[in-house]
């Protein structure tokens, strides 16, 4: 924590004493890990093609990082693509879907971004089971003679899905995860994961732009049988001559990465490495907890998600009672001018709220110091 230094105007509420030493609770990009600055970062393979010996090293490094920590096993091929975590499920949807129905679930603002682009891109008519804002659909009625669209951890709404038990091991079409803001937070079972994709600017606190892409074995089974009926931008290409193209999965990129994201994305997962992934859980646990309790002692606060079973540990949306979004917005706006809080205010299609974030690369003591922060804005701005 750090000595306030931003003066109120005058008659406002009194400021708390003090406030996070790391202000940065942004959905995403999200926190540096603690420790982090630009000049630890190693340069080596800056100005070098990512196809020199050192591009390419650096480049499986982080692969086989990732793969270190999320357990994942030998089945599943882990690779790096363009365009976020939205480049690398839209490279999933466009090579994989259309060989047999889909069932696409939206609960929240990204999921429903994946029934737009099958339904308006793709124009295949998938079965399509919606919740609210705040809830979760009927996960036992997913047919899974269907290819199934759905996000792990929904960072617009706060809810989750409580683990992969729904998913069944004799399914017969794909399990399709947009797992941006689940991997690195939850244990998952990588046996009912056929596609799975995140982005390196969520729970690890690394850099935007760049993808992550895990196929399953039925995954790339799927790929070498199965030709869309659509073309295939060249950055979407994952098959070459009927068989999958392996170097995207050996640090054999499909177009030129940003080596400096890379090098920022191996400082976060030496960093994660330090700790394991049970330890950067534990550390998203502690987190959410903290939370828990400030909105447990408020009763202008509540939980977006209901349900503690669903709840998101990492994108925790919040009810602020009364609160319309020119009010959200005023709210956020005080704590950032305080440089108490920084990018709280909830997704603009979310219901109007707060948004914090609590994975691992967030500090405990600074979600706690959070609290009267909060209870500042709250009155500062019922006050305006």
């Amino acid at each position: 924590m750090t000595d306030t230094t931003y003066a109120p105007a005058t008659g406002a509420p009194a400021l708390p004493a003090t406030k996070p030493a790391r202000p940065f609770f942004s959905s995403g990009p999200c926190a540096k890990p603690p420790g982090w600055s630009a000049d630890k970062l190693a340069t080596a393979s800056l100005g070098r093609s990512h196809r020199s010996k050192i591009g390419k090293t650096r480049l499986q490094y982080s692969i086989d990082l990732m793969r270190e920590l999320l357990k994942l096993p030998d089945t599943h091929r882990i690779g790096i693509v363009p365009g976020s975590d939205t480049g690398a499920y839209e490279m999933a949807m466009w090579t994989m879907l259309g060989a047999r129905p889909v069932t696409a679930l939206a609960w929240e603002s990204f999921g429903e971004g994946w029934v737009t682009d099958a339904v308006k891109q793709l124009k295949i008519d998938p079965t399509v089971i919606r919740a609210d804002y705040g809830q979760l659909p009927d996960l036992d009625s997913v047919d899974w003679s269907n290819d199934v669209l759905f996000t792990w951890n929904g960072t617009t709404s706060g809810v989750r899905v409580p683990n992969a038990d729904w998913i069944p091991d004799d399914r017969d079409g794909l399990s399709f995860a947009d797992a941006t803001s689940g991997v690195f937070a939850y244990d998952i079972d990588w046996t009912k994961i056929d596609v799975a994709t995140f982005s390196w600017q969520k729970v690890l606190g690394g850099e935007g732009a760049h993808g992550v892409l895990i196929l399953g074995p039925r995954a790339v089974e799927r790929l070498e049988t199965y030709t869309p009926a659509w073309p295939l931008p060249k950055v979407f290409r994952l098959v070459s001559k009927g068989k999958l193209a392996e170097g995207v999965f050996k640090g054999e990129t499909i177009n030129t990465p940003s080596m400096l994201a890379v090098e920022d994305a191996i400082f976060s997962l030496e960093w994660a490495k330090s700790l394991g992934e049970d330890g950067l859980i534990a550390r998203s646990d502690a987190n959410a907890a903290a939370l828990d309790k400030i909105v447990a002692e408020r009763d202008w606060l509540g939980h977006l998600a209901a349900d503690p079973a669903t709840r998101s540990k990492t994108s925790v949306c919040l009810t602020v009672e009364g609160a319309d979004e020119a009010m959200i917005k005023a709210m956020a706006a005080a704590l950032e001018k305080a440089g108490a809080a920084y990018d709280v205010a909830g997704y603009r299609d979310a219901p109007p709220g707060l948004r914090i974030w609590c994975g691992a690369t967030v500090d405990t003591a600074d979600i706690v110091a959070l609290g009267p922060w909060l209870d500042w804005a709250y009155a500062t701005a019922k006050a305006a």
